[in-house]
Protein backbone atom coordinates (compact mmCIF):
# COMPACT_ATOMS: atom_id res chain seq x y z
CA UNK A 1 0.00 0.00 0.00
CA UNK A 2 1.22 3.46 -0.81
CA UNK A 3 2.56 5.18 2.30
CA UNK A 4 0.80 8.28 3.54
CA UNK A 5 2.81 11.52 3.57
CA UNK A 6 4.00 12.62 6.97
CA UNK A 7 2.55 15.67 8.63
CA UNK A 8 4.54 18.79 9.44
CA UNK A 9 4.77 17.53 13.03
CA UNK A 10 6.24 14.22 11.87
CA UNK A 11 8.71 16.08 9.67
CA UNK A 12 9.77 18.22 12.61
CA UNK A 13 10.29 15.15 14.81
CA UNK A 14 12.33 13.34 12.11
CA UNK A 15 14.62 16.32 11.63
CA UNK A 16 14.92 16.88 15.39
CA UNK A 17 15.88 13.23 15.90
CA UNK A 18 18.42 13.46 13.08
CA UNK A 19 20.05 16.54 14.61
CA UNK A 20 20.09 14.98 18.09
CA UNK A 21 21.88 11.85 16.90
CA UNK A 22 24.33 13.52 14.51
CA UNK A 23 26.78 14.46 17.26
CA UNK A 24 27.15 10.82 18.42
CA UNK A 25 26.91 9.08 15.03
CA UNK A 26 30.63 9.30 14.35
CA UNK A 27 31.36 7.47 17.63
CA UNK A 28 29.18 4.48 16.81
CA UNK A 29 29.67 4.13 13.05
CA UNK A 30 31.28 5.97 10.10
CA UNK A 31 29.54 9.19 9.14
CA UNK A 32 27.60 8.65 5.93
CA UNK A 33 28.22 12.26 4.88
CA UNK A 34 31.94 11.55 4.50
CA UNK A 35 30.99 9.25 1.62
CA UNK A 36 29.19 12.02 -0.24
CA UNK A 37 31.24 14.30 -2.51
CA UNK A 38 31.15 17.88 -1.26
CA UNK A 39 29.14 17.08 1.89
CA UNK A 40 31.42 17.23 4.94
CA UNK A 41 31.13 18.01 8.61
CA UNK A 42 32.12 21.48 9.70
CA UNK A 43 30.54 23.23 6.73
CA UNK A 44 28.33 26.29 6.94
CA UNK A 45 24.73 26.28 8.16
CA UNK A 46 23.26 25.95 4.65
CA UNK A 47 25.25 22.78 4.06
CA UNK A 48 24.30 21.51 7.51
CA UNK A 49 20.60 21.92 6.72
CA UNK A 50 21.09 20.30 3.33
CA UNK A 51 22.99 17.37 4.91
CA UNK A 52 20.31 16.82 7.54
CA UNK A 53 17.44 16.72 5.03
CA UNK A 54 19.48 14.70 2.52
CA UNK A 55 20.50 12.01 5.02
CA UNK A 56 16.99 11.87 6.48
CA UNK A 57 15.69 11.08 2.98
CA UNK A 58 18.51 8.60 2.30
CA UNK A 59 17.73 6.68 5.51
CA UNK A 60 13.96 6.91 4.82
CA UNK A 61 13.26 8.94 7.96
CA UNK A 62 11.56 11.48 5.68
CA UNK A 63 9.16 9.75 3.30
CA UNK A 64 8.08 10.98 -0.15
CA UNK A 65 5.35 13.59 0.16
CA UNK A 66 6.46 14.77 3.61
CA UNK A 67 5.94 18.51 4.01
CA UNK A 68 8.99 20.64 4.89
CA UNK A 69 7.51 23.83 6.39
CA UNK A 70 9.81 26.84 6.18
CA UNK A 71 8.78 28.00 9.66
CA UNK A 72 9.74 24.67 11.25
CA UNK A 73 13.10 24.60 9.49
CA UNK A 74 13.80 28.18 10.55
CA UNK A 75 13.08 27.30 14.17
CA UNK A 76 15.00 24.02 14.16
CA UNK A 77 18.17 25.54 12.69
CA UNK A 78 17.74 29.10 14.07
CA UNK A 79 18.07 30.68 10.64
CA UNK A 80 16.15 33.14 8.47
CA UNK A 81 13.57 32.23 5.85
CA UNK A 82 15.99 33.46 3.19
CA UNK A 83 18.52 30.82 4.27
CA UNK A 84 15.92 28.06 4.35
CA UNK A 85 14.59 29.01 0.92
CA UNK A 86 18.10 28.93 -0.53
CA UNK A 87 18.63 25.41 0.82
CA UNK A 88 15.22 24.25 -0.44
CA UNK A 89 16.06 25.59 -3.90
CA UNK A 90 19.28 23.55 -3.85
CA UNK A 91 17.42 20.44 -2.71
CA UNK A 92 14.88 20.97 -5.47
CA UNK A 93 17.68 21.33 -8.02
CA UNK A 94 19.01 17.94 -6.84
CA UNK A 95 15.50 16.40 -7.09
CA UNK A 96 15.32 15.70 -3.35
CA UNK A 97 12.32 17.97 -2.80
CA UNK A 98 9.62 19.52 -4.94
CA UNK A 99 8.61 23.18 -4.59
CA UNK A 100 4.87 23.59 -5.11
CA UNK A 101 3.13 26.91 -5.62
CA UNK A 102 1.12 27.90 -2.54
CA UNK A 103 1.95 24.57 -0.89
CA UNK A 104 5.64 24.93 -0.08
CA UNK A 105 8.28 22.20 -0.19
CA UNK A 106 7.66 18.46 0.05
CA UNK A 107 9.96 15.47 -0.26
CA UNK A 108 9.86 14.43 -3.92
CA UNK A 109 7.74 11.46 -5.04
CA UNK A 110 9.07 9.93 -8.30
CA UNK A 111 6.51 8.63 -10.81
CA UNK A 112 6.66 5.09 -12.27
CA UNK A 113 8.04 6.47 -15.57
CA UNK A 114 10.71 8.45 -13.74
CA UNK A 115 11.54 5.27 -11.83
CA UNK A 116 12.19 3.36 -15.05
CA UNK A 117 14.32 6.16 -16.49
CA UNK A 118 16.35 6.62 -13.30
CA UNK A 119 17.26 2.94 -13.09
CA UNK A 120 18.09 2.86 -16.80
CA UNK A 121 20.57 5.71 -16.40
CA UNK A 122 21.97 4.36 -13.15
CA UNK A 123 22.83 0.99 -14.72
CA UNK A 124 24.84 2.71 -17.44
CA UNK A 125 26.55 5.07 -15.01
CA UNK A 126 27.54 2.36 -12.55
CA UNK A 127 28.93 0.24 -15.39
CA UNK A 128 31.39 3.07 -16.11
CA UNK A 129 32.18 3.45 -12.41
CA UNK A 130 32.83 -0.27 -11.88
CA UNK A 131 35.16 -0.45 -14.90
CA UNK A 132 37.19 2.49 -13.59
CA UNK A 133 37.21 1.10 -10.07
CA UNK A 134 38.51 -2.26 -11.32
CA UNK A 135 41.32 -0.47 -13.15
CA UNK A 136 42.27 1.89 -10.32
CA UNK A 137 41.52 0.11 -7.05
CA UNK A 138 44.52 -0.15 -4.72
CA UNK A 139 44.97 -2.65 -1.88
CA UNK A 140 43.94 0.13 0.51
CA UNK A 141 40.76 0.73 -1.51
CA UNK A 142 39.85 -2.96 -1.38
CA UNK A 143 40.49 -3.03 2.36
CA UNK A 144 38.29 0.04 2.81
CA UNK A 145 35.47 -1.52 0.77
CA UNK A 146 35.66 -4.73 2.80
CA UNK A 147 35.58 -2.77 6.06
CA UNK A 148 32.44 -1.02 4.84
CA UNK A 149 30.91 -4.37 3.85
CA UNK A 150 31.59 -5.66 7.38
CA UNK A 151 29.62 -2.75 8.85
CA UNK A 152 26.84 -3.42 6.32
CA UNK A 153 26.76 -7.10 7.31
CA UNK A 154 26.60 -6.26 11.03
CA UNK A 155 23.74 -3.80 10.48
CA UNK A 156 21.88 -6.43 8.45
CA UNK A 157 22.12 -8.98 11.25
CA UNK A 158 21.01 -6.42 13.83
CA UNK A 159 17.95 -5.79 11.63
CA UNK A 160 18.92 -2.09 11.76
CA UNK A 161 17.08 -1.20 8.55
CA UNK A 162 17.83 2.57 8.43
CA UNK A 163 21.54 2.01 9.03
CA UNK A 164 21.59 -0.89 6.58
CA UNK A 165 19.95 1.26 3.89
CA UNK A 166 22.45 4.05 4.57
CA UNK A 167 25.45 1.74 4.32
CA UNK A 168 24.10 0.01 1.20
CA UNK A 169 23.80 3.36 -0.57
CA UNK A 170 27.20 4.46 0.75
CA UNK A 171 28.79 1.35 -0.78
CA UNK A 172 27.86 2.48 -4.28
CA UNK A 173 29.14 5.99 -3.56
CA UNK A 174 32.38 4.55 -2.20
CA UNK A 175 32.89 2.66 -5.47
CA UNK A 176 32.53 5.98 -7.27
CA UNK A 177 35.27 7.43 -5.06
CA UNK A 178 37.54 4.50 -5.97
CA UNK A 179 36.81 5.20 -9.64
CA UNK A 180 38.32 8.65 -8.98
CA UNK A 181 36.07 10.67 -11.27
CA UNK A 182 34.40 13.64 -9.58
CA UNK A 183 31.81 14.10 -12.35
CA UNK A 184 30.64 10.49 -12.09
CA UNK A 185 30.53 10.81 -8.29
CA UNK A 186 28.26 13.84 -8.49
CA UNK A 187 25.88 12.22 -10.96
CA UNK A 188 25.75 9.03 -8.92
CA UNK A 189 25.02 10.93 -5.72
CA UNK A 190 21.91 12.40 -7.37
CA UNK A 191 20.80 9.04 -8.75
CA UNK A 192 21.33 7.23 -5.44
CA UNK A 193 19.29 9.83 -3.59
CA UNK A 194 16.50 9.55 -6.16
CA UNK A 195 16.59 5.75 -5.92
CA UNK A 196 16.25 6.04 -2.13
CA UNK A 197 13.06 8.02 -2.71
CA UNK A 198 11.82 5.32 -5.06
CA UNK A 199 12.56 2.55 -2.54
CA UNK A 200 10.80 4.51 0.22
CA UNK A 201 7.75 5.02 -1.99
CA UNK A 202 7.41 1.76 -3.89
CA UNK A 203 9.37 -1.14 -2.37
CA UNK A 204 7.25 -3.61 -0.36
CA UNK A 205 8.08 -3.84 3.37
CA UNK A 206 10.70 -6.44 4.31
CA UNK A 207 12.72 -6.27 1.09
CA UNK A 208 16.40 -5.40 1.26
CA UNK A 209 17.30 -2.17 -0.52
CA UNK A 210 20.52 -3.86 -1.69
CA UNK A 211 21.73 -7.44 -1.32
CA UNK A 212 24.87 -7.57 0.83
CA UNK A 213 26.23 -10.76 -0.79
CA UNK A 214 26.09 -9.14 -4.23
CA UNK A 215 28.09 -6.17 -2.95
CA UNK A 216 30.73 -8.55 -1.59
CA UNK A 217 30.91 -10.43 -4.90
CA UNK A 218 31.40 -7.16 -6.82
CA UNK A 219 34.38 -6.34 -4.58
CA UNK A 220 35.80 -9.85 -5.13
CA UNK A 221 35.69 -9.36 -8.90
CA UNK A 222 37.20 -5.86 -8.70
CA UNK A 223 40.05 -7.22 -6.57
CA UNK A 224 40.70 -9.88 -9.22
CA UNK A 225 40.71 -7.23 -11.95
CA UNK A 226 37.69 -8.82 -13.65
CA UNK A 227 36.08 -5.57 -14.80
CA UNK A 228 33.52 -7.12 -17.14
CA UNK A 229 32.48 -9.70 -14.57
CA UNK A 230 32.00 -6.95 -12.00
CA UNK A 231 30.03 -4.84 -14.51
CA UNK A 232 27.74 -7.78 -15.35
CA UNK A 233 27.10 -8.50 -11.67
CA UNK A 234 26.40 -4.84 -10.88
CA UNK A 235 23.95 -4.69 -13.78
CA UNK A 236 22.16 -7.78 -12.45
CA UNK A 237 22.22 -6.29 -8.93
CA UNK A 238 20.53 -3.07 -10.07
CA UNK A 239 17.99 -4.93 -12.21
CA UNK A 240 17.04 -7.01 -9.16
CA UNK A 241 16.67 -3.84 -7.09
CA UNK A 242 14.41 -2.35 -9.77
CA UNK A 243 12.38 -5.57 -10.02
CA UNK A 244 11.72 -5.41 -6.27
CA UNK A 245 10.09 -2.01 -6.73
CA UNK A 246 6.33 -2.36 -7.16
CA UNK A 247 5.22 0.69 -9.14
CA UNK A 248 1.56 -0.31 -9.49
CA UNK A 249 -0.63 0.18 -6.44
CA UNK A 250 -4.30 0.03 -5.70
CA UNK A 251 -5.71 3.31 -4.45
CA UNK A 252 -5.68 3.32 -0.65
CA UNK A 253 -9.03 2.92 1.09
CA UNK A 254 -9.31 6.01 3.25
CA UNK A 255 -12.98 5.50 4.15
CA UNK A 256 -14.17 6.36 7.63
CA UNK A 257 -14.95 2.69 8.29
CA UNK A 258 -11.39 1.69 7.48
CA UNK A 259 -9.88 4.50 9.55
CA UNK A 260 -12.08 3.38 12.48
CA UNK A 261 -10.94 -0.22 12.01
CA UNK A 262 -14.44 -1.48 11.18
CA UNK A 263 -13.54 -3.36 8.00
Amino acid sequence: MLRHPKSATDCRQSLTDEMATSSTRSKSRPDFKTALPGLKQGDDIETRIYNTVFESVMTQRLKPGTKLPEASLCELFDVSRATVRKVLQRLAHDHIVELRINRGAVVAAPTPEETRQIFEVRRQLEACIVRLAAAKASKADIASLRAQLKQEHEAMHRFAQPEWARLASAFHLRLAEVADNAVLQQYLMELVSRCSLIVALYEPPGNAACEHDEHASVVDLIEKGDAEGAVALMDQHLRTLEANVCVEHEAPDNSLARMLGLN
